[in-house]
């Protein structure tokens, strides 16, 4: 493949990942998905989320899937781009609930930080690891963004993934997914774009 074509790819897929279009964001709201599948029969999806009830999932014409595999603390570098989900800590700073690292055609995506809904009061930052160093209690990051500058611990037992071919062949039932969708005004969601764990992975976003 190209590469300027798989540039535009992955583009298309953090488009539908982290950020709200601005069409989007007036003509329907964002709704993220996150569970575990109950069945997959052609364009409609049905999770089982994580909070107990099931969704149905309309799912769009030339919709694709993206998989998510498991990374390492060690493989976060310097100059890589990196979506972080945080909470403030007790003793100042951020500690990270996950850290997903990014290819490197999806660099600058969704660059900023925002509130996420992981967890009440998590943030989501999208920056360039300025510095990584060992901690006596795991990892620590600095990140760059937008002139801004945010550091970020991370223990070792935080979720690091990064992106993993993947086909519709992976959303078997049990599979575990996260679908940012839309919700239309009658309650209907659809989306464009399934990502789905691979090996066991829960996508930790």
């Amino acid at each position: 493949m190209p590469h300027n074509l798989k540039a535009s790819t992955a583009l298309v897929w953090a488009a539908g990942f982290l950020v709200i279009t601005s069409h989007g964001a007036l003509a329907q709201e964002a709704q993220r998905v996150r569970g575990a599948i109950e069945s997959l029969s052609g364009d409609t999806l049905v999770v089982k989320t994580r909070e107990g009830t099931e969704q149905t999932v309309t799912l769009k014409p030339d919709w694709k899937v993206r998989g998510i595999k498991k990374a390492a603390v060690e493989d976060i570098k310097p100059g890589d781009f990196v979506g972080v989900a945080s909470l403030p800590k007790a003793d100042g700073g951020d500690g990270a609930l996950e850290v997903l690292i990014f290819p490197g055609a999806m660099k600058g995506t969704g660059e900023g930080s925002r509130p996420w809904d992981l967890r009440p009061n998590s943030t989501m930052t999208n920056a360039t690891v300025a510095k990584a160093v060992k901690a006596v209690d795991g990892h620590t990051i600095t990140l760059t963004y937008q002139g801004k500058e945010k550091t970020i611990s991370i223990a070792d037992d935080t979720p690091i993934v990064t992106f993993a071919p993947a086909g519709k062949a992976d959303l078997v039932a049990g599979a575990r997914v996260i679908v940012m969708g839309e919700r239309a005004a009658d309650g209907t969601v659809s989306a464009a774009n399934v990502t789905v764990g691979k090996n066991g992975v829960v996508p930790p976003m």
